[in-house]
Formats: C-alpha cells, sequence, structure tokens
C-alpha cells in the first residue's frame, strides 16, 4: 500500500465511498476510524469481538497477524493503514527483550519517521540536521546556583558533572554512588550497556548534605511515594525554573546539561574515546558531534577581519 495514502483518508472508488483508516491502539488493540456511512459499519459489526469505544468515537478490535487480511477483505482499497501498524511486531519484540517504555516509544517514532519518509517524493524538502545547544561554564553555574532545593541541585549537579541522561539520572540508587573512587554506576543504560562516570568533589558534598537531609533509601531521588523515582517531567521543569531563575535565555532542555559536559571536557583537551566511555556512546560517530560545537577547534582560526584591520598578512 502506497504510504502516502496514510496521511489523510482519500475518497476511493466511482461512489466516492470514504476510507477506512486502522491503527494501532494500547493493551493489543487495532483502532478502526470510519465516517459515518451505513456500509461500512455493517462491515465493521461483522468483525468478531469488536468493540465501540464512545469517548473517541472508533471501533477496537483485539489484534492478531491474521487481522490485517481480514480488513483488506473486508474493504479493499479503502482501507488506509497508518504506518505505526506496521511496526506491532517491533514494540512485540522490544517488550519482549525487556527495552524501557522510554527507548521504545524512541524506536517506534525513528521507525515510523522512516516508513513516512519512504513513501515522500525525493524533491520534498529534507530537516536540517541541528547541532545540539551548548551552556557555557558560566552559564551552568548560574544555572545551578539558581537551585535553592538540596534536592534539584544534586540533580541538576549530577547531569552536569557525569554527563547523565535524564533516564538515568532518575533511576540512580543510593548504592551507585562510589565516594571512595569518586565513581557513578549507571545500570543498564541505553543500549543495554552498564558504564561508570565521573563524580566530582563538589557534587559529593552536596550528595552528603543531601543524605544527611533526605536519607534516601531505595531510590536515590524518590517521588512522594518512596517506593517510586522521581519522573522524568519533574526534572524537566526542576531545569526550566532555574534557567528561568538564572535568566538563561537560549532554546536548552535537560539534555543540555549533557552536551555541555562533554563540549567541555572537550576544550579542556579531554581525548574524545575517553568522554565516549563516559556518555555511553556506542559509536565514536555520536561522539564527535561535539568537536563540532567545541570553542577549542574554532579558536585556533585567525579571523581574517583581524588581519586586516591590524594590518596583517593581505
Amino acid at each position: 500500500m502506497n504510504l502516502e495514502e496514510t496521511s489523510k483518508y482519500k475518497m476511493a472508488g466511482e461512489g466516492k465511498i470514504p476510507g477506512v483508516k486502522i491503527e494501532p491502539g494500547r493493551n493489543n488493540k487495532i483502532i478502526i476510524r470510519i465516517p459515518y456511512n451505513q456500509d461500512l459499519i455493517n462491515k465493521v459489526k461483522s468483525i468478531p469481538r469488536r468493540e465501540w469505544n464512545p469517548k473517541g468515537k472508533y471501533w477496537e478490535v483485539t489484534y492478531s497477524e491474521e487481522l490485517i487480511g481480514k480488513l483488506q477483505g473486508l474493504f479493499g482499497k479503502n482501507l488506509i493503514v497508518d504506518p505505526y501498524f506496521y511496526l506491532i511486531t517491533l514494540q512485540k519484540e522490544l517488550s519482549i527483550r525487556k527495552y524501557s517504555r522510554r527507548t521504545i516509544k524512541s524506536y517506534m517514532r525513528i521507525n515510523k519517521n522512516f516508513l513516512l519518509f519512504a513513501g515522500k517524493k525525493p524533491e520534498e524538502p529534507q530537516k536540517d540536521k541541528k547541532l545540539p545547544v551548548v551552556l557555557s561554564k558560566e552559564e551552568v553555574k548560574k544555572i545551578l546556583d539558581a537551585s535553592s532545593n538540596i534536592k534539584h541541585k544534586s540533580i541538576l549537579m549530577l547531569m552536569y558533572s557525569g554527563g547523565l541522561r535524564v533516564g538515568e539520572v532518575i533511576k540512580l540508587k543510593p548504592e551507585d554512588i562510589d565516594p571512595n573512587r569518586k565513581l557513578i554506576y549507571i545500570r543498564v543504560s541505553k543500549g543495554r550497556k552498564d558504564r561508570y562516570t565521573l563524580l566530582s568533589d563538589v557534587v559529593l558534598q552536596t550528595l552528603r548534605e543531601y543524605w544527611r537531609k533526605e536519607k534516601p533509601k531505595k531510590w536515590l531521588f524518590p517521588s512522594w511515594n518512596k517506593e517510586r523515582h522521581i519522573t522524568t517531567r519533574t526534572v524537566q521543569k526542576i531545569f526550566q525554573n532555574a534557567c528561568r531563575k538564572a535568566g538563561i535565555k537560549k532554546d536548552v532542555t535537560v539534555h543540555s546539561l549533557r552536551h555541555s559536559f562533554a563540549t567541555h571536557l572537550l576544550e579542556s583537551g579531554i581525548d574524545l574515546r575517553y568522554i565516549q566511555e563516559l556518555l555511553g556512546h556506542k559509536r565514536s560517530k555520536t561522539t564527535e558531534i561535539y568537536t563540532h560545537v567545541s570553542r577549542k577547534n574554532l579558536s585556533a582560526i585567525k579571523n581574517p577581519l583581524d588581519s586586516i584591520l591590524k594590518g596583517g598578512e593581505t
């Protein structure tokens, strides 16, 4: 089926019969969306164990591998398949392999974008590749100083000083902090690989103050329910509030702390291979993006205007 047809409903056939769109729903259900047409409604009602969702105004049926064939037999050319439908098998496989919900969602989005891209015409414009937004050391200090809450400050300091992802910092346990070796143990991080990263003396001092006050047990940063860790959304809000108080105008996200950590290490002369290891990147190419935003490389270039105005070489 032409993937361009998935972007909208199309009228099919001489009699202008409206399209029937199917897409994946929750709990192994398939959503069937149809406009009001008695012939189409009768066909949907012929599907065993179908259910009407009055709130969403669509039909639901339990997914099975032979379902697509049945629906094609019922609706023929009028059937429009959402690209996500073809990714249900992938979603199941990732769940079986115990990938996190966040990673599964990311992989599903990437694969859907690929399917949509495959159906586009070659001349359609492509998205520009954006470089990561990096904070200066002074801006990082302002953000950390803006956090008066010891728990919030500890989270942001750990993210920057260790180059942590937000999904990694929220899942830290007290025993993951190694004060003797000055290391942070990251369990089953992205790519299914454990790793160690840096723990600064300043962060350790702040963490000790936090421990004395909060006494965390199961999770280093628990939510209001001590059995659960803090959420990524909460950390994002903590970062946004700190940026607002610090007067940061850059278009940054909490992930910018990780980008800034890597860039500042590179600018201080740390080998790219060590930075790759600290960040947990599987491929060196992923880490190489920081060479494009590092001031170390750019500052070595002599600006031609200085040569002209200062009477240098022409």
